[in-house]
């Protein structure tokens, strides 16, 4: 058996423990710079988003107060008396968009051969828009039933309910019906009881 050690030198692979060390020591270098420019980026951003929001919260502040000063430089009769104008002006453009001709025409198209329109009033309604007053003449109760139908199939009237009815001295049965009138609804359909 041989004692001798033959090198003079033990070999020791130092090369590639140093370029280990090298790289984990760059590794570590470049995370480190990393982290410190987020930290100095988002140091700033939080500085500059802190002033800013701090200067919303003053002009929200400052508008605030400009508000509460309008508030209490308005006077209420004034805003009653703008809103009472507002109001005059919308009844005057509805009343400017109720066309007679366009009502008598769907009156023409659903009235039955036996019944008689002897008056018809509108007026306006805040919530449910254009009601009409229909004082008709009919030989019998089947007429008018057939006339309401008629003029809720048009899908211009709803709501239509006999308000009051009443044999004249002649014969003919006086009825008062009332419906809510929707001008822009499609054209009414000829019934075969109506008018062509």
């Amino acid at each position: 058996m041989i004692r001798a050690n033959l090198s003079t030198r033990p070999f020791y692979n130092e090369r590639l423990v140093h370029f280990w060390l090298i790289a984990v020591g760059l590794a570590v270098l470049a995370a480190t710079a990393f982290n410190a420019s987020r930290v100095l980026r988002y140091s700033r951003s939080d500085t500059r988003l802190a002033t800013q929001a701090s200067s919303d919260e003053s002009r929200a502040a400052d508008l605030r107060r400009q508000a509460a000063r309008l508030r209490a430089s308005v006077d209420p009769r004034q805003v009653d008396f703008a809103a009472a104008d507002a109001r005059q002006a919308n009844d005057l453009i509805d009343r400017r968009t109720f066309s007679w001709t366009e009502l008598f025409n769907r009156f023409e198209t659903t009235l039955p051969d036996d019944v008689r329109i002897a008056s018809v009033k509108p007026r306006l309604d805040r919530e449910r828009g254009i009601l009409l007053t229909i004082n008709v003449l009919a030989k019998t109760v089947e007429d008018v039933s057939t006339f309401i139908e008629n003029l809720e199939q048009t899908g211009a009237f709803t709501n239509i309910r006999p308000a009051d009815e009443r044999t004249d001295e002649s014969g003919l049965l006086t009825s008062s019906l009332e419906a809510v009138y929707v001008p822009t609804a499609g054209k009414p359909a000829i019934r075969s009881g109506g008018r062509r």
